[in-house]
């Protein structure tokens, strides 16, 4: 690590809320690729059907590494943020060769202590990667009549079972229950649907904008 590194004193030098959420776009969408000179780009795919989850993760990368240029690069229904420097690998220690979900995944101990200090943001940066709020419904009859319930509920997928297992911890840290199924196509749906669990998560969460 050089002077510049904003990795010191085994924390980042800048905001953690800021970091917390930039780490949960990152696990969900991101990817951190070597150019010349051993300078690293980070990409975060952002969904063009949600501008300000754009603007959120613009806003999240300029406080993580406030010197350092932010493009964004137009793809068909897509925008990736991007920015490049020689120092995301060290504030995401997590990069490595191929997809997240064939190699391990695990948090050092400073980030635990950043998500452990910021729960929340790092659940709304996976929720807004690869994550959603729906409305499911479901009907039954009363005194002969079919009724409809509707009910919202968030849900979360991920192919890398490391990805899903911090992301239930921390659902767990702050008193989210949840559920978890396999997908038949791989990867696994995580389900939060208790009324109680689902009012949490408008709080703090809510749902891509």
């Amino acid at each position: 690590m050089t002077a510049e590194c904003p990795l010191r004193h085994g924390k980042p030098d800048c905001p953690p809320a800021d970091y917390a959420y930039l780490l949960g776009l990152y696990l969900g969408d991101g990817c951190i690729s070597e150019g010349r000179r051993q300078v690293h780009t980070l990409r975060i795919a952002c969904g063009d059907a949600w501008p300000g989850l754009i603007e959120e993760c613009v806003r999240a990368v300029r406080a993580v590494m406030p010197k350092n240029r932010v493009c964004r690069v137009q793809a068909p229904g897509c925008t990736s943020v991007v920015s490049s420097s020689k120092h995301w690998p060290c504030l995401f220690p997590q990069h490595g060769p191929g997809p997240k979900h064939q190699r391990p995944i695990v948090l050092t101990a400073w980030q635990q202590r950043i998500v452990d200090g910021e729960p929340w943001q790092l659940i709304r940066g996976l929720i807004h990667s690869d994550g959603c709020r729906i409305t499911n419904w479901a009907s039954r009859a009363v005194d002969g009549v079919v009724r409809r319930h509707e009910y919202p509920r968030y849900f979360f997928t991920n192919t890398s079972t490391d990805i899903v297992g911090i992301f239930t911890d921390t659902l767990d840290s702050v008193g989210v229950r949840w559920k978890a199924a396999a997908r038949t196509n791989g990867g696994t749906n995580v389900s939060v649907a208790r009324k109680a669990c689902v009012a949490l998560m408008d709080e703090h969460v809510g749902p891509k904008y």
